[in-house]
């Protein structure tokens, strides 16, 4: 654990090298962001052509190295957190602003909120609904971390640019050590996607998911 002698110690001219530790795994959590039913399944990617590279990569990068990530991290304890775009009521009158105007309301207990077959999380993994882009905005899941002890978070999911950039900044923000990890990450373009990761990479960690496997055997 990080501890206030350590954080102290890092001068004011800062310490570039220290977002770069090392996960610890008793304190580190895998987010997952917003791999649900409502965002990717066979109805959205038929009326939705014009979207193939996102419903590919989804497909053939970010749920295979999801599923390596689940079981690395299941395998060696690591806290999986899931969040998913669900409101608190059934008409989304809770929702943000933003979602409200772009027409985002998935019900509450809708299968639309329900987190992709293929990366189901288990029965006492937690699930946090969220109602905005930020997740640390719009749900407790900064006192839930701070409860579970974490300081390390692991970020993969969806849409790169959009809830996934805001989770890292906002994370880097709350005091947590951010780790990407850009191929389990997707958006709608693959320029869009570097473009993220170019903006983000002074708040984490910019990690492969074969890197992260490795790390977390150690």
């Amino acid at each position: 654990m990080i501890s206030k002698k350590e954080i102290e110690s890092i001068p004011l001219k800062g310490n570039i090298n220290f977002r770069e530790k090392k996960i610890e795994k008793d304190h580190t959590a895998l987010l997952i962001i917003d791999l649900q039913k409502g965002e990717y399944n066979a109805k959205i990617i038929r009326e939705k052509p014009s979207d193939k590279y996102i419903w590919d990569r989804i497909k053939n990068i970010v749920i295979p190295n999801g599923t390596k990530l689940l079981h690395g991290c299941r395998k060696n304890k690591i806290e999986v957190i899931y969040t998913v775009i669900e409101s608190l009521t059934k008409d989304g009158r809770d929702s943000g602003l933003d979602y409200k105007i772009s027409g985002m309301c998935v019900p509450k207990g809708s299968i639309d909120a329900e987190v992709i077959d293929e990366l189901k999380p288990l029965n006492n993994e937690i699930i946090i609904p969220k109602t905005s882009s930020s997740v640390f905005n719009s749900t407790n899941i900064e006192y839930v971390l701070r409860n579970l002890s974490i300081q390390y978070l692991m970020i993969m999911g969806i849409v790169t640019d959009q809830c996934v950039e805001t989770a890292v900044r906002d994370g880097c923000d709350k005091g947590f050590l951010i780790t990407l990890i850009e191929d389990a990450c997707a958006t709608h373009t693959q320029e869009r996607h570097d473009s993220s990761l170019r903006g983000i990479k002074g708040y984490c960690r910019i990690r492969k998911t074969e890197d992260i496997v490795k790390e977390i055997k150690i």
